[in-house]
């Protein structure tokens, strides 16, 4: 049996009044999707515990198979893994974005992305940071796109943090670092601004019209988790396909190689084909590949409804389309597709409520309840739930129509 994993992040929604009252996933063209829903099986994840923040770090442990409550630590941890940056006992690792902050007296977080500044632009950027603030207890480490890592070694603050993807377009002082600690934390926020002002990737990017990386914006913290590689709890060998630094940490801690995809940036320019073609190459030696495409939660986070729209129909038809048919080759498959949470454009940010999911099998018996088409509205009526989401993956490689049996409403 081979098992494929597509997940489009952030590509559940509420309804939008300029799509005419439809999700993004109900308007866009996704015939391979529909195809996985109507002949497969249709329902609902829940993927985020009580108590934790909706994200794709708590998420996609859930997709994964892994309880969150007994195993998340913070992002920060698993970035840091991908980028191979060993954390010891008592080192705490925090997401670095590179932000762009209004000059106003509020601070107002304008663009948590910095414009998508490029990779190369931002290693320039953290290596300065790193030679003019780091010390023998900080590191910063360049990582990709806005995306960064800082680690404080040998025990940090005890801090609450706000991701900057929460608060788009608001006041940043009332969502500073808060508790023991947290002074040091902001300390460093606001040294990385006299670091920022003038810098010449700034300078250049300003001649070109574009936004200026402002500040750093810390984040996401955690130690070093403990997790039982899946290669151990399911036997599978497997892979991970992601531009992302997040995905890529997780697969080191599940035991997954961490497969590199040229062209990949995690955005909506992203080689959608070239994920789909390293999945089936994968499944040649594989048992297992998990396909994480980030351009539906990025369209989200910016409230572009066309864009997600857009970026929906390139994964359906550039990643689930080939997937699907190729795989076939291998003999006996499931695919399963899904969003990991909702990222409503209404909104900018995550949110916590079920999301699609469905399961196509090429066992014709283990196809439970199919629907007319994958969506939020055709995955609540058919009332199948799995919560907690991380039985999910237990089902998905084991006795799967048992397991969905088991949670029909």
């Amino acid at each position: 049996m081979k098992y494929a994993v597509l997940l489009g992040d952030g590509m559940a929604d509420w309804a939008v009044d300029s799509l005419g009252g439809k999700t993004p996933l109900a308007s866009a063209r996704i015939p391979n999707m529909d195809r996985i829903a109507r002949e497969g099986t249709l329902g609902l994840i829940d993927t985020v515990p009580r108590g934790l923040k909706p994200g794709s770090d708590v998420a996609i442990l859930s997709v994964l198979g892994y309880d969150p409550l007994s195993c998340y630590t913070g992002r920060g941890p698993l970035e840091a893994a991908s980028m191979g940056v060993q954390l010891d006992p008592g080192d705490l690792a925090f997401r670095c974005n590179l932000v762009t902050l209004d000059d106003g007296p509020d601070l107002v977080m304008a663009d948590f992305t910095a414009d998508h500044i490029s990779s190369d632009e931002a290693r320039e950027i953290l290596l300065e940071l790193d030679r003019r603030l780091g010390t023998s207890t900080l590191k910063f480490y360049p990582g990709v796109g806005y995306r960064h890592l800082l680690v404080w070694k040998g025990g940090g603050p005890d801090v609450e943090t706000t991701p900057p993807h929460d608060i788009t377009g608001q006041p940043t002082t009332g969502y500073l670092p808060k508790g023991k600690g947290a002074q040091d934390v902001i300390d460093v926020m606001l040294r990385s601004r006299e670091v920022l002002r003038g810098h010449p990737v700034n300078r250049r990017r300003a001649g070109a019209g574009k936004k200026e990386a402002t500040s750093v914006w810390l984040w996401g913290q955690g130690g070093k988790p403990a997790m039982e590689p899946l290669s151990e709890k399911y036997g599978l060998r497997g892979g991970m396909i992601s531009a992302v630094d997040l995905l890529n940490g997780l697969a080191v801690y599940a035991g997954l190689e961490i497969l590199r995809v040229e062209g990949a940036t995690g955005y909506i320019d992203t080689n959608f084909a070239g994920k789909a073609e390293k999945a089936l190459e994968a499944l040649e030696r594989k048992d297992f590949v998990f396909v994480h495409v980030e351009a539906p939660d990025e369209m989200g986070h910016e409230g572009n409804a066309p864009g997600k729209v857009k970026a929906i129909e390139d994964f359906d038809g550039k990643v689930v389309g080939p997937v699907l048919e190729g795989i076939a080759r291998y003999g006996e498959h499931r695919v399963l597709v899904l969003s990991d949470h909702p990222t409503p454009v209404a909104k900018k940010t995550h949110t916590a409520e079920p999301s699609p999911f469905a399961v196509l099998s090429s066992r014709p018996g283990d196809n439970v309840k199919g629907a007319a088409a994958f969506s939020e509205e055709e995955a609540v009526a058919g009332r199948i739930v799995v919560s907690p989401g991380w039985q999910l993956m237990e089902g998905f490689i084991g006795d799967w129509r048992r397991f969905i049996e088991d949670r029909r409403r």
